[in-house]
């Protein structure tokens, strides 16, 4: 039940002061707090886990990661129209972005060039304006190599991105369907970057249930 809370000013007169429900307060709060985090899901901050292993051994099937929607800029919902713009992706940067083949999906990748660069792939080796890149995130699991007629995952290119595009490739180098396969992500497309690994969970793990946490994991930064 509803009190009224009586007090009374220098004139004498009656205030009548409505106490809210328990009930209502608690609406309000819920409300507010989706409110909020709908509001920092959209602009700020989202949580993604990783399905596959296209990229180890940098991210691991199981890993669940905070992406930073801020740094490359505000966005309208839905129109991936860039309103305030921040700085775009610069290579090295994990990226989490709409495929495009199917922009209903999120995929993550990393950054390998930007526009105007040219990009080659020599016998594995990755080379940006005819310079071998420094590629130690990267891992090959398979020492066979294949020609370019055959398949363009270890002889590609040269390509030349285009303006507002991105080259993207796995870590996973041989085990990734990228940028080498179907192509250019639009700046439109991404969504933000992967800073950190939040929580990781080893579903194969034939250990104590205990180890099917990857505890190590937990706060990782990711580069």
């Amino acid at each position: 039940m509803t009190k009224n809370l009586i007090t009374k000013n220098s004139s004498e007169k009656d205030i009548v002061i409505k106490k809210k429900s328990g009930l209502r307060e608690n609406i309000e709060a819920i409300l507010v707090a989706i409110i909020l985090a709908l509001f920092i899901r959209t602009f700020a901050v989202q949580a993604f886990k990783i399905p596959s292993g296209s990229m180890k051994q940098t991210l691991q099937i199981g890993d669940h990661i905070l992406v930073n929607k801020f740094i490359y800029g505000v966005k309208i919902p839905y129109l991936e129209t860039t309103i305030i713009p921040i700085k775009k992706p610069s290579r090295g940067d994990i990226i989490v972005f709409k495929y495009p083949e199917n922009p209903d999906l999120d995929y993550i990748k990393r950054v390998i060039g930007v526009a105007r660069d040219v990009v080659e792939i020599r016998n594995k080796q990755v080379y940006i304006n005819n310079k071998r890149i420094n590629d130690s995130f990267s891992i090959h699991m398979d020492p066979h190599i294949f020609s370019a007629g055959i398949s363009k995952r270890d002889n590609f290119g040269p390509v030349t991105v285009p303006e507002d595009s991105l080259f993207v490739m796995g870590d996973n180098r041989d085990n990734s369907t990228d940028s080498r396969f179907w192509g250019f992500v639009n700046l439109k497309a991404v969504r933000g970057k992967a800073f950190m690994v939040y929580w990781s969970w080893n579903k194969n793990n034939s250990d104590s249930v205990l180890n099917y946490v990857r505890w190590n994991r937990i706060g990782n930064i990711l580069r």
